[in-house]
């Protein structure tokens, strides 16, 4: 009998806004709204997606636009922080750090200051309710000019201690260079912020290795190219610097064939920390839970390798350090109870 991998404690570490909602709830808004969604998002769900090519990724962008578009009034915003923190929670994951760009959003809740502000409260609720520690990544968007990433990470400074942890780069990373935005990186460094910019997933190694060199980067969201480079994967281990990794996201944009075919063991192997994430589960189908299952199932992870994911998770996450303590301790306890 394997030990339940839903009672294992963990952080989630890559989670994005609208991304994270329940399908449920996108139909259920867009009914209120009158917002028409199209098959994909309905009776097509999840949608099957693919973007390896520019128009691939044109669609992946539409479908998350139109989802984002049923968050139309404040009571929106929190039921979707509440039932992501319910979620998380019913997975095991006691951490999560949810990233959004509220320029997205400003246009209907009063501008990018009030949009953030917003989102911190519901936060900061929804951890209370869910039991689960909430951060905020704020992430500029890569196809978008470098000044607004400056602006971005100026807003993201002043609320460092009031619930924002972390400052993101997202978006297709083959529209712009990551050195770009090494100006508002260094912003957001200067305010205490975590560095968590996306690369190495539809660019290669290269790409990590910018993140890493321009912006300082603490994290890479996604990161499986780096499995391309040796010499990276190495730099990467002997810094700490964890990717986070997501499996299901990875096959359902086209990034890998299967899940088989995401280096998850390579990266774990070469002694690069790895933190398993969602990305979108509103568009893949899958939340957390099922990316442990595949490490189990698909990867040959024994348990102790799993309870080491799920420290990895924890050790690269901006919770406190004394829950960080609290969660490592918890892991230690599921690991050794009887299978």
């Amino acid at each position: 009998m394997a030990r339940p991998l839903d009672e294992l404690p963990k952080a989630h570490l890559h989670l994005h806004f609208t991304g994270s909602m329940r399908h449920s709830t996108l139909l259920e808004l867009a009914r209120d709204h009158g917002v028409h969604l199209p098959d994909a998002l309905v009776e097509d769900w999840p949608p099957k997606l693919r973007a390896t090519d520019e128009r691939g990724w044109f669609r992946f962008q539409r479908l998350y636009d139109i989802a984002r578009s049923v968050l139309r009034r404040d009571q929106d915003v929190y039921r979707l922080l509440r039932e992501a923190a319910e979620d998380e929670a019913a997975e095991g994951s006691r951490w999560l750090e949810i990233q959004v760009d509220p320029s997205g959003y400003a246009q209907r809740f009063g501008g990018v200051t009030a949009t953030l502000e917003l989102v911190l409260d519901a936060a900061a609720r929804a951890s209370e309710a869910g039991k689960v520690g909430i951060g905020v990544i704020v992430a500029a968007n890569r196809t978008r000019h470098p000044l607004d990433a400056k602006t971005l990470a100026r807003l993201a400074g002043q609320y460092a201690d009031k619930g924002v942890v972390g400052f993101g780069l997202s978006n297709d990373e083959r529209r712009a260079r990551a050195r770009d935005f090494d100006g508002a990186f260094r912003i957001a460094k200067r305010a205490g912020l975590l560095a968590v910019p996306h690369g190495g997933e539809l660019s290669g190694a290269a790409s990590v290795a910018e993140c890493v060199d321009d912006l300082d980067a603490d994290r890479i969201g996604h990161g499986i190219r780096a499995a391309e480079s040796p010499r990276l994967m190495e730099r990467l281990a002997d810094r700490q610097i964890a990717c986070e990794v997501c499996p299901t996201s990875n096959v359902g944009l086209g990034v890998a064939q299967r899940a088989g075919d995401v280096p998850v063991k390579r990266l774990f192997d070469a002694g690069v920390p790895i933190a398993l994430g969602a990305d979108d589960p509103l568009l893949f189908g899958a939340r957390l839970l099922p990316q442990y299952e595949l490490a189990r199932e698909v990867y040959g992870f024994s348990d102790a390798e799993i309870a080491e994911l799920a420290r990895q998770s924890i050790r690269s996450s901006t919770a406190p350090d004394g829950f960080k303590k609290e969660l490592l301790t918890s892991i230690d306890t599921w690991l050794t109870s009887p299978a």
